[in-house]
């Protein structure tokens, strides 16, 4: 687990995920961007921990939730 993405040439940024509840409370906050990786993160815990997952991953995963 790292704090923060690996750097790249341009810096990275973290956006609160579309499958977050508006309300403010759980969200998790992603960065879709990096080339081989999706780092996601507690937005209520932005200096914790980042999980990093493979894209194939990722994407596996959402569908997942997309389908029940």
């Amino acid at each position: 687990m790292r704090n923060t993405p690996e750097p790249g040439p341009h810096p990275a940024t973290w956006r609160k995920s579309t499958y977050s509840g508006g309300s403010g409370g759980n969200c998790l906050e992603v960065i879709d961007t990096h080339p081989a990786l999706i780092p996601v993160r507690d937005s209520k815990a932005p200096h914790g921990p980042t999980l990093a997952f493979r894209r194939q991953a990722w994407a596996a995963f959402v569908e997942n939730l997309k389908a029940g």
